[in-house]
Protein backbone atom coordinates (compact mmCIF):
# COMPACT_ATOMS: atom_id res chain seq x y z
CA UNK A 1 0.00 0.00 0.00
CA UNK A 2 1.22 3.68 -0.95
CA UNK A 3 1.10 6.53 1.82
CA UNK A 4 -2.16 8.72 0.51
CA UNK A 5 -1.83 11.67 3.32
CA UNK A 6 -1.19 12.63 6.42
CA UNK A 7 -3.96 13.22 8.71
CA UNK A 8 -4.74 14.27 13.04
CA UNK A 9 -7.53 12.82 14.39
CA UNK A 10 -9.24 16.46 14.88
CA UNK A 11 -12.14 15.72 17.30
CA UNK A 12 -11.07 13.71 20.07
CA UNK A 13 -7.14 12.73 20.68
CA UNK A 14 -5.43 15.22 18.23
CA UNK A 15 -3.11 12.30 17.68
CA UNK A 16 -0.96 12.45 14.19
CA UNK A 17 -1.93 9.30 11.36
CA UNK A 18 -1.98 8.25 8.11
CA UNK A 19 -4.19 7.67 4.87
CA UNK A 20 -2.59 4.41 2.66
CA UNK A 21 -3.74 3.80 -0.60
CA UNK A 22 -5.07 -0.28 -1.05
CA UNK A 23 -4.66 0.27 -5.46
CA UNK A 24 -6.08 -3.59 -5.72
CA UNK A 25 -9.38 -2.29 -4.02
CA UNK A 26 -9.39 1.34 -4.30
CA UNK A 27 -9.41 1.72 -0.63
CA UNK A 28 -8.00 3.87 1.54
CA UNK A 29 -6.64 2.06 5.24
CA UNK A 30 -5.51 4.21 8.49
CA UNK A 31 -2.24 3.32 9.97
CA UNK A 32 -1.93 3.08 12.20
CA UNK A 33 -5.08 1.43 13.86
CA UNK A 34 -4.95 1.28 17.59
CA UNK A 35 -5.64 -1.95 19.20
CA UNK A 36 -7.96 -0.48 22.26
CA UNK A 37 -10.19 1.53 20.04
CA UNK A 38 -12.37 2.63 23.22
CA UNK A 39 -10.37 5.60 24.17
CA UNK A 40 -11.17 7.04 20.72
CA UNK A 41 -15.16 6.68 21.28
CA UNK A 42 -15.23 7.90 25.02
CA UNK A 43 -16.06 11.33 24.31
CA UNK A 44 -19.48 13.98 24.45
CA UNK A 45 -17.48 14.86 20.87
CA UNK A 46 -18.73 11.94 19.33
CA UNK A 47 -22.13 12.78 19.02
CA UNK A 48 -24.04 9.25 17.15
CA UNK A 49 -23.28 7.60 20.67
CA UNK A 50 -25.38 10.49 22.67
CA UNK A 51 -28.58 12.39 21.89
CA UNK A 52 -26.21 15.46 22.59
CA UNK A 53 -28.03 18.87 21.67
CA UNK A 54 -26.26 21.39 23.58
CA UNK A 55 -24.09 22.90 20.75
CA UNK A 56 -25.04 24.61 16.85
CA UNK A 57 -23.62 21.75 15.78
CA UNK A 58 -25.41 19.14 17.99
CA UNK A 59 -28.63 20.63 17.11
CA UNK A 60 -28.09 20.69 13.50
CA UNK A 61 -27.22 16.70 13.51
CA UNK A 62 -30.50 15.55 15.33
CA UNK A 63 -32.52 17.17 13.42
CA UNK A 64 -30.75 15.95 10.39
CA UNK A 65 -30.83 13.03 11.67
CA UNK A 66 -34.59 12.99 12.85
CA UNK A 67 -35.23 13.85 9.00
CA UNK A 68 -33.12 10.98 7.53
CA UNK A 69 -34.90 8.34 10.07
CA UNK A 70 -38.09 7.83 8.26
CA UNK A 71 -36.55 8.12 4.61
CA UNK A 72 -33.83 5.65 5.31
CA UNK A 73 -37.00 3.39 6.40
CA UNK A 74 -38.91 4.43 3.05
CA UNK A 75 -35.66 3.67 1.03
CA UNK A 76 -35.88 0.09 2.85
CA UNK A 77 -39.40 -0.33 2.27
CA UNK A 78 -39.38 0.19 -1.91
CA UNK A 79 -36.83 -2.27 -2.07
CA UNK A 80 -38.05 -5.38 0.12
CA UNK A 81 -40.91 -6.76 0.48
CA UNK A 82 -42.55 -8.65 3.48
CA UNK A 83 -40.28 -7.09 5.78
CA UNK A 84 -40.78 -9.66 9.28
CA UNK A 85 -37.24 -8.50 10.86
CA UNK A 86 -34.41 -6.08 10.80
CA UNK A 87 -30.87 -5.95 12.23
CA UNK A 88 -29.35 -2.87 12.35
CA UNK A 89 -25.93 -3.13 13.01
CA UNK A 90 -23.88 -0.51 15.01
CA UNK A 91 -27.22 0.85 16.50
CA UNK A 92 -26.30 3.71 18.13
CA UNK A 93 -28.54 5.17 20.28
CA UNK A 94 -31.58 3.02 18.88
CA UNK A 95 -33.45 5.69 16.82
CA UNK A 96 -33.92 3.96 13.91
CA UNK A 97 -34.77 1.04 15.39
CA UNK A 98 -37.41 2.78 16.88
CA UNK A 99 -39.16 4.08 13.96
CA UNK A 100 -39.00 0.56 12.10
CA UNK A 101 -40.50 -1.01 15.34
CA UNK A 102 -43.02 1.55 15.29
CA UNK A 103 -44.04 0.22 11.97
CA UNK A 104 -44.09 -3.53 13.45
CA UNK A 105 -41.41 -5.62 12.58
CA UNK A 106 -39.26 -7.29 14.82
CA UNK A 107 -36.01 -5.70 15.45
CA UNK A 108 -32.96 -6.66 17.17
CA UNK A 109 -29.24 -4.22 17.32
CA UNK A 110 -25.53 -4.33 18.02
CA UNK A 111 -24.00 -1.87 19.61
CA UNK A 112 -20.61 -2.29 21.57
CA UNK A 113 -20.75 0.87 23.29
CA UNK A 114 -22.29 0.78 26.55
CA UNK A 115 -23.89 4.26 27.14
CA UNK A 116 -25.59 3.96 23.86
CA UNK A 117 -26.94 1.24 24.58
CA UNK A 118 -28.72 2.86 27.72
CA UNK A 119 -29.79 5.56 25.70
CA UNK A 120 -31.21 3.18 23.33
CA UNK A 121 -33.28 0.79 26.36
CA UNK A 122 -34.97 4.26 27.61
CA UNK A 123 -36.58 4.13 24.26
CA UNK A 124 -37.87 1.14 24.67
CA UNK A 125 -34.99 -0.51 22.71
CA UNK A 126 -33.30 -3.74 23.43
CA UNK A 127 -29.78 -3.97 22.10
CA UNK A 128 -27.04 -6.24 22.33
CA UNK A 129 -23.31 -5.29 22.34
CA UNK A 130 -21.88 -8.61 20.00
CA UNK A 131 -23.63 -10.36 17.10
CA UNK A 132 -23.50 -14.29 18.92
CA UNK A 133 -25.79 -12.48 21.38
CA UNK A 134 -28.73 -12.05 18.86
CA UNK A 135 -31.57 -13.98 19.08
CA UNK A 136 -31.83 -14.26 15.47
CA UNK A 137 -29.94 -15.44 12.62
CA UNK A 138 -31.64 -14.95 9.43
CA UNK A 139 -32.52 -11.30 8.55
CA UNK A 140 -34.97 -9.90 5.89
CA UNK A 141 -32.47 -7.09 6.21
CA UNK A 142 -29.03 -5.83 7.65
CA UNK A 143 -28.63 -2.29 8.26
CA UNK A 144 -25.26 -0.54 8.93
CA UNK A 145 -25.30 3.59 8.71
CA UNK A 146 -22.22 4.71 8.91
CA UNK A 147 -20.64 1.61 10.73
CA UNK A 148 -18.49 -0.63 8.20
CA UNK A 149 -15.61 2.14 8.24
CA UNK A 150 -15.35 1.49 12.45
CA UNK A 151 -15.14 -2.23 11.55
CA UNK A 152 -12.09 -4.30 12.38
CA UNK A 153 -11.01 -7.26 10.59
CA UNK A 154 -13.66 -6.31 7.97
CA UNK A 155 -13.18 -9.51 5.91
CA UNK A 156 -14.51 -11.98 8.58
CA UNK A 157 -17.15 -9.30 9.65
CA UNK A 158 -18.82 -9.22 5.78
CA UNK A 159 -18.84 -12.84 5.97
CA UNK A 160 -20.66 -12.54 9.47
CA UNK A 161 -22.76 -10.65 8.52
CA UNK A 162 -23.76 -12.18 5.18
CA UNK A 163 -24.16 -15.51 7.16
CA UNK A 164 -27.22 -13.35 8.85
CA UNK A 165 -28.85 -12.03 6.14
CA UNK A 166 -31.52 -14.28 4.90
CA UNK A 167 -31.03 -15.52 0.86
CA UNK A 168 -33.61 -13.42 -0.35
CA UNK A 169 -32.54 -10.51 2.40
CA UNK A 170 -31.25 -6.97 1.29
CA UNK A 171 -28.16 -5.66 2.97
CA UNK A 172 -28.40 -1.53 3.01
CA UNK A 173 -24.16 0.15 3.93
CA UNK A 174 -24.09 3.80 4.76
CA UNK A 175 -20.59 5.14 4.18
CA UNK A 176 -18.49 7.93 3.25
CA UNK A 177 -17.08 8.49 -0.20
CA UNK A 178 -13.22 9.73 -0.03
CA UNK A 179 -13.58 10.05 -3.96
CA UNK A 180 -16.49 13.12 -3.47
CA UNK A 181 -15.51 16.86 -4.33
CA UNK A 182 -15.70 17.76 -0.67
CA UNK A 183 -13.06 15.22 0.06
CA UNK A 184 -10.48 16.03 -2.19
CA UNK A 185 -10.99 19.97 -1.21
CA UNK A 186 -10.57 19.65 2.11
CA UNK A 187 -7.80 17.08 2.39
CA UNK A 188 -6.53 16.29 5.71
CA UNK A 189 -9.04 18.16 7.70
CA UNK A 190 -11.94 15.99 5.83
CA UNK A 191 -14.46 15.42 8.99
CA UNK A 192 -15.49 12.31 7.27
CA UNK A 193 -11.68 10.59 7.68
CA UNK A 194 -12.29 10.62 11.52
CA UNK A 195 -9.13 9.00 12.43
CA UNK A 196 -8.65 6.32 14.26
CA UNK A 197 -12.27 5.67 14.78
CA UNK A 198 -13.10 5.00 10.66
CA UNK A 199 -9.82 2.22 10.20
CA UNK A 200 -11.21 2.19 6.12
CA UNK A 201 -12.23 4.81 3.36
CA UNK A 202 -14.35 3.64 0.69
CA UNK A 203 -15.10 4.22 -2.90
CA UNK A 204 -17.69 2.92 -5.41
CA UNK A 205 -15.33 0.19 -6.62
CA UNK A 206 -14.04 -1.06 -3.19
CA UNK A 207 -17.72 -1.53 -1.69
CA UNK A 208 -18.45 -3.50 -5.20
CA UNK A 209 -15.05 -5.64 -4.65
CA UNK A 210 -14.62 -6.67 -1.15
CA UNK A 211 -18.69 -7.39 -1.02
CA UNK A 212 -18.52 -9.69 -4.45
CA UNK A 213 -15.88 -11.39 -2.32
CA UNK A 214 -18.62 -13.07 -0.38
CA UNK A 215 -20.97 -13.57 -2.84
CA UNK A 216 -22.59 -10.54 -2.65
CA UNK A 217 -23.81 -7.63 -5.33
CA UNK A 218 -24.06 -3.89 -5.57
CA UNK A 219 -27.99 -3.78 -6.81
CA UNK A 220 -28.15 -0.03 -6.37
CA UNK A 221 -27.08 3.22 -4.73
CA UNK A 222 -28.52 5.73 -3.16
CA UNK A 223 -26.69 9.42 -2.47
CA UNK A 224 -26.63 11.12 0.78
CA UNK A 225 -27.35 14.73 0.22
CA UNK A 226 -27.05 16.28 3.77
CA UNK A 227 -23.73 14.38 4.33
CA UNK A 228 -21.75 17.03 2.10
CA UNK A 229 -23.31 19.57 4.36
CA UNK A 230 -22.74 18.23 7.46
CA UNK A 231 -19.65 17.22 6.74
CA UNK A 232 -18.81 20.54 5.27
CA UNK A 233 -19.28 22.56 8.33
CA UNK A 234 -17.39 20.27 10.67
CA UNK A 235 -14.29 20.64 8.04
CA UNK A 236 -14.58 24.05 7.90
CA UNK A 237 -14.58 24.11 12.07
CA UNK A 238 -11.29 21.66 12.08
CA UNK A 239 -9.98 24.63 9.54
CA UNK A 240 -10.94 27.00 12.36
CA UNK A 241 -12.25 29.22 9.75
CA UNK A 242 -14.58 31.79 11.18
CA UNK A 243 -17.03 31.98 8.39
CA UNK A 244 -17.39 28.17 8.76
CA UNK A 245 -21.24 28.33 7.67
CA UNK A 246 -21.31 30.38 4.77
CA UNK A 247 -18.12 28.19 3.09
CA UNK A 248 -19.69 24.92 4.15
CA UNK A 249 -22.97 25.96 2.40
CA UNK A 250 -21.31 26.57 -0.84
CA UNK A 251 -18.80 23.66 -0.37
CA UNK A 252 -21.26 21.06 0.36
CA UNK A 253 -23.66 22.74 -2.77
CA UNK A 254 -20.89 22.45 -4.98
CA UNK A 255 -19.96 18.80 -4.45
CA UNK A 256 -23.80 17.82 -4.34
CA UNK A 257 -23.69 19.24 -7.98
CA UNK A 258 -20.45 17.84 -9.12
CA UNK A 259 -21.68 14.53 -8.01
CA UNK A 260 -24.92 14.90 -10.00
CA UNK A 261 -22.75 14.72 -12.89
CA UNK A 262 -20.01 11.67 -11.46
CA UNK A 263 -21.83 9.48 -9.20
CA UNK A 264 -18.88 10.40 -6.83
CA UNK A 265 -21.24 11.94 -3.55
CA UNK A 266 -19.84 12.94 0.08
CA UNK A 267 -21.41 9.76 1.54
CA UNK A 268 -23.41 6.64 -0.89
CA UNK A 269 -25.91 4.16 0.39
CA UNK A 270 -25.35 1.01 -0.91
CA UNK A 271 -27.91 -1.70 -1.64
CA UNK A 272 -26.98 -5.32 -1.45
CA UNK A 273 -27.45 -8.67 -2.06
CA UNK A 274 -26.62 -12.18 -2.33
CA UNK A 275 -25.47 -13.62 -5.61
CA UNK A 276 -25.65 -17.06 -4.38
Amino acid sequence: MEPYLKIKDHSISKEDFELHHDSEIDMLVTFPQPVDLAPYYESEAYISHTDSASSLFDKLYQQIKRRNLRNKLQLIVNQQVNIKSLLDFGAGTGDFLNVVKQKGIGVEGVEPNAKARQNAKKKGVELVSEENQLRENNFDVITLWHVLEHLPNLDERIAKLASLLAADGLMVIAVPNFKSFDAKYYGSYWAAYDVPRHLWHFSRASISKLFAKHGMEVVGTKPMIFDSFYVSLLSEKYKGNRLFFISAFFIGLWSNLQAFFTKEHSSIIYLIRKTK
